[in-house]
C-alpha cells in the first residue's frame, strides 16, 4: 500500500537543495504516486492535481490573458459556468455558451480571440455527446486549446487525450474516488509546456490535495473498472426500464440509439455511462419535488460517480447558479432530474424509482 506522507517539510541536505522533497504545497510523495497514476489511466505524460475539480479548472483558466475567449458547451456543470461568468469574466475573459452536439456548428464561433474550447461529454445533466475527435482536429488547425472535463465518462470509458485533447480534467470526487469520501480534481496533459505551466500554477496557487485524500483516490482507483462496469451495467438496464414510464416526457441516456449522437458515443466510449437524467409531462418544480422527496436506495444529495445511487434536481442544486432563461434554453427544464447509478441490485433500484413514481 501506498504509504501517507503525513508530512508538510522535508530535510534538505543543505540551503536550497532537497532530496527530492522540499515542501508539500510543492511535492508530495503520495501526492505524487496519484498523479503518476492518473498520467498512465489517460494515456498522458503529466498529472496534477488540485483539491476539487474546480480548483483545477481555475488552474485552467489562469493559462489565459484578459482578452481571451472560450468557447463552451451550453450545457455544462453550473459550477463550471459560474467560474467562467461570475469570476473570471470580470478578468477581461469572456466565454460563449453554444450547443456542440453538432461538431461544425462551433466553427462559426471561433474567432482570432479564441484561445481555448471548453468540452465536456457525455455533459451534465442533459448527457448530450459531443465529438471530441472532430472538434480538436479543427482547434489544433488554428492554435486553440481544447479541454476535455471527462468526469462523468471516467478514464474507464473514454481517453479524450487520445483523441485529439490537449488537457483532460476530472473531479476526481466522482468516479476516480468513487467512495463519495474526497474533493479533489485533476489534469491530466501529454504537452510538457502545458504540463509545466499547470504545475507552476498548481504550486503558485497552492490548491493542492493533501496527503490523505491522495491515498483515499489512489485506494477508489484500484477498482474504478469493476465500480463504473457495474454501474453502467445497472444505468443500461434502468433506463430502459424507465423508457415508456407514464409520467416521464423524456429521457437522456447516449445508450439509445434514438440518441441524437448514439453513433458518436459508440465510438468514443467503452460503455454508456452510469449517468441518467429525465424530465416530466408536469414540468414543475414541484412536481419532480414529489419524486425525489419519496426515494431511498437513491439518495438526494449532489455529486455523483460514487459506489451507492444519488438522484438529484439540477436546476436547484447542482445548475442552480444559471439564470432560468439560459437552463430553459439549453433545454435544461424544471422538473429534470438526475440519476447516477450506483453498484446495488438492480432489481431493488428499479423498484425504488417505481415507488416513487407512482400516483
Amino acid at each position: 500500500m501506498t504509504p501517507i506522507f503525513q508530512t508538510s517539510t522535508y530535510v534538505q541536505a543543505s540551503p536550497g537543495v532537497h532530496k527530492g522533497f522540499e515542501y508539500s504545497r510543492t511535492q508530495n510523495p503520495t501526492r505524487s504516486v496519484l498523479e503518476a497514476n492518473l498520467a498512465s489511466l489517460e494515456n498522458g505524460k503529466h498529472g496534477i492535481t488540485f483539491s476539487s475539480g474546480l480548483a483545477a479548472m481555475d488552474a485552467v483558466m489562469k493559462l489565459l490573458q484578459p482578452g481571451d475567449e472560450i468557447v463552451s458547451t451550453n450545457d455544462l456543470y453550473g459550477g463550471s459556468y459560474r467560474q467562467m461568468r461570475q469570476v473570471y469574466e470580470k478578468f477581461g475573459i469572456k466565454s460563449t455558451f453554444i450547443s456542440m452536439a453538432n461538431a461544425e456548428n462551433v466553427k462559426q464561433f471561433l474567432s482570432e480571440k479564441t484561445k481555448l474550447i471548453w468540452i465536456e461529454t457525455p455533459t451534465n445533466p442533459l448527457l448530450n455527446i459531443i465529438n471530441i475527435q472532430t472538434i480538436c482536429q479543427f482547434a489544433r488547425e488554428k492554435g486553440i486549446w481544447t479541454v476535455v472535463d471527462n468526469t462523468f465518462a471516467s478514464p474507464y470509458l473514454q481517453n479524450p487525450l487520445d483523441l485529439g485533447a490537449d488537457i483532460v480534467l476530472h473531479s476526481a470526487t466522482k468516479y476516480i474516488n468513487g467512495h463519495s469520501d474526497v474533493v479533489l480534481g485533476a489534469l491530466i496533459t501529454s504537452s510538457n509546456e502545458l504540463g509545466e505551466r499547470l504545475r507552476f500554477i498548481q504550486n503558485a496557487t497552492g490548491a493542492t490535495p493533501g496527503p490523505m485524500d491522495s491515498f483515499l483516490t489512489i485506494r477508489g482507483i484500484k477498482t474504478l473498472h469493476i465500480r463504473v462496469q457495474r454501474a453502467c451495467e445497472n444505468a443500461a438496464i434502468i433506463a430502459k426500464h424507465l423508457q415508456s414510464h407514464p409520467k416521464i416526457k423524456n429521457i437522456y441516456w447516449p445508450g439509445f440509439k434514438s440518441h441524437p449522437n448514439h453513433h458518436i458515443a459508440a465510438k468514443q466510449m467503452r460503455m454508456f455511462g452510469a449517468m441518467i437524467s429525465f424530465d416530466l409531462h408536469d414540468d414543475t418544480f414541484e412536481a419532480a419535488n414529489a419524486i425525489l422527496e419519496k426515494t431511498h436506495l437513491f439518495s438526494l444529495a449532489e455529486s455523483l460517480g460514487g459506489v451507492e445511487s444519488l438522484i438529484g434536481h439540477p436546476p436547484s442544486m447542482t445548475h442552480a447558479s444559471i439564470p432560468r432563461a439560459e437552463r430553459i434554453a439549453a433545454g435544461l427544464n424544471d422538473s429534470l432530474i438526475r440519476l447516477s447509478a450506483g453498484i446495488e441490485n438492480v432489481e431493488d433500484l428499479i423498484a425504488d424509482l417505481d415507488a416513487a413514481l407512482a400516483d
